[in-house]
């Protein structure tokens, strides 16, 4: 099962090295070698920080549970859950009818997984070529991306899916577009009425509320108390709302290389991490560390005010700038938890602990680089900015219902 993979960046697809993997029952091993012609390219990084700019092949196994069986940066580009399940089922289809298609009878790997995903969709600036040239899994060689107009085709798609009563037709909508951001949250990404590549965030028929509504609302919010949050609307499709959030690794049809938090900090899973490590991790490798760790403090409270209990470090990312420097993307996977105990994922600092307060967060703003008066003006314009929240939940369409439903995250 040895595979590899030739690995590239960017729309120019420079060729930086390749990528094996090999499968042997549980035990999964990868490697990855740096082209000597980008160990000696100027304008060379490491692609993450587990894989130094070193010449020959460096090894990686998941020996931790939970652990990607791939180096930080590839675990970044893997499909998430949503994706997988999507790619599985699809598979599953084609394998039921593979002596028509002459398809593998082989189960999936990760390897396969992680191929799996559109290149033209996949995060950030990794691109994967095989020995033909491919870019992407053949797919009658098309670009799929579907159009917003087929937001209604791909609402039917994905609640079959939800309903394991999918066809062929669901999946092949769906095929290759999931996305590394989101968990198993139903998705795909679409190209936005401006020609630009944007995601498609749906309802689930396990909503009690509108999740939709929800994320939109809290990242308009965001970006009202001075976050630099992802752009996010709600659009109308046939009567269901969808949200339509633009992609911030593309800037004018340019791919920008990037990591999440959990890579970036080399996190290990089942550890506990804090804003405060976030922080350090800001100050070795920002190219604007102040204004970084500013935005990111902005973040942690704003968290705390509407109850994002989901702020984990995959939810965190850093796009690169140039000379071996990152700096903070823009803020994505914001949503209220009205029915969970007000809490973060990411703890304020060790010493806080689970207590999830301003109390807690101005004890460590002379961490962030900020003074006690910095840390109350930042408290006061996000109160108010979150205080005027029915205004702005009614303006993007959010049901009377379920303005009650969130009232709890909002109760400053």
């Amino acid at each position: 099962m040895k595979k590899r993979i030739e690995v590239c960046l960017g729309e120019g697809a420079i060729a930086i090295g390749t990528l094996a993997f090999e499968a042997k029952g549980n035990r999964k091993v990868a490697a990855f070698s740096y082209n000597e012609s980008w160990l000696s390219n100027p304008d060379k990084f490491e692609l993450s920080p587990d894989l130094p700019l070193v010449p020959g092949y460096q090894y990686r196994s998941n020996k931790v549970l939970g652990q990607s069986a791939f180096f930080d940066c590839f675990a970044d580009v893997e499909p998430d859950g949503w994706g997988r399940m999507i790619i599985k089922r699809d598979y599953a289809k084609q394998r039921k009818a593979s002596q028509e298609k002459n398809v593998s009878s082989e189960l999936l790997n990760d390897f396969d997984y992680l191929l799996w995903i559109s290149d033209f969709s996949r995060v950030g600036a990794i691109r994967f070529r095989d020995d033909s040239g491919v870019f992407q899994r053949p797919s009658e060689g098309k670009n799929d991306i579907p159009q917003i107009i087929k937001l209604p085709h791909l609402l039917s798609a994905t609640k079959a899916i939800e309903e394991n009563r999918e066809t062929a037709k669901d999946l092949a909508f769906l095929r290759g577009n999931g996305t590394s951001l989101g968990g198993m949250r139903p998705k795909c990404s679409i190209i936005d009425t401006d020609g630009t590549l944007a995601i498609g965030k749906f309802s689930s028929v396990k909503d009690m509320r509108s999740i939709v509504h929800g994320e939109v609302l809290a990242l308009n919010l965001a970006r009202a108390a001075g976050i630099n949050a992802a752009k996010a609307r709600v659009v109308d499709s046939e009567g269901v709302p969808v949200a339509v959030i633009s992609r911030f690794d593309r800037v004018n049809n340019k791919r920008l290389m990037y990591l999440s938090a959990r890579s970036l900090m080399s996190a290990i899973p089942g550890e506990q991490y804090t804003y405060v490590q976030i922080a350090e991790t800001i100050r070795k490798y920002s190219c604007q560390a102040a204004s970084d760790l500013k935005e990111l403090y902005q973040r942690m409270v704003f968290n705390i005010l509407i109850n994002n209990i989901d702020d984990h470090l995959n939810n965190h990312g850093f796009l690169y700038n140039g000379r071996g420097q990152w700096k903070m993307s823009p803020a994505f996977d914001i949503n209220p938890f009205p029915d969970k105990e007000r809490t973060l994922k990411t703890w304020i600092s060790e010493d806080a602990g689970e207590d999830a307060s301003l109390s807690e967060a101005g004890k460590v703003a002379p961490l962030f680089g900020l003074s006690s008066a910095d840390a109350s003006d930042i408290f006061n314009k996000q109160k108010d900015v979150i205080s005027g929240w029915k205004s702005m939940a009614r303006e993007i369409g959010m049901s009377a219902v379920d303005v009650e439903a969130y009232a709890p995250s909002f109760n400053l």
